[in-house]
């Protein structure tokens, strides 16, 4: 089993807490108040949502823990954590448990586990792909309301797939999710001679400028062929560019291509 984390990305204040100051594109946290917390893994994948719809997949890394002593916040009514803030009425809180409404909240301390993932590498921006309907239906079970829910890989893949139609990220995708749980292992891969010579040239000859998005650190920078290399064996002193990591890949996959009539992007 792989479990795909269908966790909230909360504001503060959400609910019986502070919430958590994740970035889903790099990390998600939480700590052991909450179900599952402790059944995440390295190499496992993760899909963050926010209730409506996919924001992205990816592989986790990492996971770091800490421990520190978390607020949490109660009606002063029932002692439920059943409230949530208001925007925009008076009484600020409301208990969802007991229906009392109040502007300050009881509080108390608890000390916790914390968790933080990293899964920055691997991700995969994935916004509105899926909406919280058809994931739900695609966990182990679909009518639980926690915010950690596992579910199989392979039906997310699959979903993923009849929606995009494009497999190369997921195929990326999963061949990191395959190399994360750690060690080694061999392989042979050919290796491209001149590389490195032709990656220098192009920066000598146009400065520290990815291409497509402007100025850039050399070391964010790489040589991206203007033909196929895998055909022809040869760097052509002409035909290259300088891109982006992250744009280079983007290229090679065809999700960004140039027109050559007017000059400009075309994005998938």
């Amino acid at each position: 089993m792989v479990p795909v984390d269908g966790a909230d990305v909360p504001e503060v204040g959400h609910a019986g807490n502070d919430g958590y100051d994740d970035n889903p594109a790099e990390h998600y946290s939480w700590d052991s108040t909450v179900p599952n917390h402790a059944r995440l893994a390295e190499g496992d994948v993760i899909a963050l949502w926010d209730r409506k719809e996919l924001i992205g997949v990816s592989v986790i890394e990492a996971i770091e823990t800490d421990a520190r002593e978390k607020a949490l916040y109660f009606c002063p009514h029932c002692d439920k954590a059943a409230i949530k803030r208001r925007q925009q009425k008076a009484p600020q809180y409301r208990c969802y448990e007991c229906g009392a409404s109040f502007d300050v909240p009881g509080r108390t301390t608890k000390q916790v586990t914390t968790y933080r993932s990293r899964h920055g590498k691997a991700w995969m921006e994935a916004r509105g792909l899926l909406s919280g309907a058809e994931l739900r239906a695609l966990c182990d079970s679909p009518r639980s309301q926690h915010s950690m829910r596992p579910a199989r890989w392979e039906k997310l893949r699959n979903a993923l797939t009849a929606v995009t139609g494009n497999v190369g990220e997921l195929d990326a995708l999963e061949e990191t999710r395959l190399a994360i749980p750690g060690g080694h292992r061999e392989t042979v891969v050919r290796v491209r001679i001149g590389q490195g010579v032709f990656r220098k040239r192009l920066l000598a000859d146009q400065g520290e400028l990815c291409a497509f998005t402007g100025p850039a650190p050399a070391t964010a920078l790489e040589a991206a062929h203007l033909y196929s290399y895998a055909q022809s064996g040869e760097h052509h002193e002409h035909g290259g560019l300088l891109l982006r990591r992250d744009i280079h890949r983007l290229f090679d996959l065809g999700e960004i291509a140039v027109n050559p009539t007017t000059g400009t992007l075309d994005i998938s």
